[in-house]
């Protein structure tokens, strides 16, 4: 479903990814693991076209879409559950869902329902009246409505409670159930060997750990002490 290959990338004159490389297979569950600062964020940006490619390539099944604008790489199936939120807060939480509705997939306002019956119950309230767990729904359920085939999801857990963490964990094996492919950027691996398929952690721009759900649960203690505490 994707292919990231020798990615660089950068801020300027500051370069920050040097020679990613990173798959994601068709209805697989993958992580993109690192301390702060390291460069998922960056990953992202470049991933979706919000920050151009130095060097390397992107592709999504198999067409290349290194220099393809962001509205192509929509299209081509990708959904993003971005950093921070950024649920629009002047529309009602319908509202945002059907903003970025695209029809053909599995995914529709009753199916958002389904999978967060409190969003059901704020519909009619506006995306600045939702506590944090609430809007962190809405990212994913506004992000589903686009039917992608390969969701990401970059610190979708980042402030919020234990309970509303774990019902946001909950909800990827749903969506993967469905039919998606998924990629999580985050930092805890424990949460994120429940259910993933395989990890990559960056450090300093670069992977510099890669494997499957078996190998980190093997090491997750010399993985986490190397590359995740602070």
């Amino acid at each position: 479903m994707l292919r990231i290959d020798s990615l660089e990338a950068g801020y300027g004159a500051a370069q920050v990814l040097f020679g990613v490389n990173l798959e994601v297979a068709a209805g697989e569950v993958v992580t993109l693991m690192g301390r702060n600062g390291m460069g998922k964020t960056t990953t992202v940006s470049t991933l979706f076209g919000l920050l151009p490619v130095r060097a390397g390539r992107i592709e999504i099944d198999g067409r290349d879409m290194t220099r393809a604008g962001s509205h192509a790489r929509a299209r081509a199936g990708l959904g993003l559950v971005p950093e921070g939120r950024q649920v629009f807060p002047n529309l009602t939480v319908e509202e945002n869902l059907v903003a970025t509705a695209r029809r053909g997939g599995p995914w529709n306002l009753g199916a958002i329902w389904a999978l967060f019956p409190r969003l059901e119950e704020r519909r009619r309230n506006m995306g600045d009246q939702l506590s944090g767990g609430e809007q962190q729904m809405l990212a994913v359920g506004r992000a589903l409505m686009t039917n992608p085939r390969l969701v990401v999801l970059d610190e979708a857990t980042e402030g919020l409670a234990p309970l509303i963490r774990d019902e946001i964990w909950s909800c990827l094996t749903r969506i993967r159930d469905e039919g998606a492919a998924i990629l999580v950027i985050d930092k805890n691996a424990d949460a994120l060997s429940r259910f993933a398929d395989r990890h990559y952690v960056l450090e300093k721009g670069q992977v510099v750990w890669t494997g499957s759900n078996a190998d980190l649960l093997a090491d997750a203690g010399g993985v986490k002490d190397r590359f995740l505490h602070v």
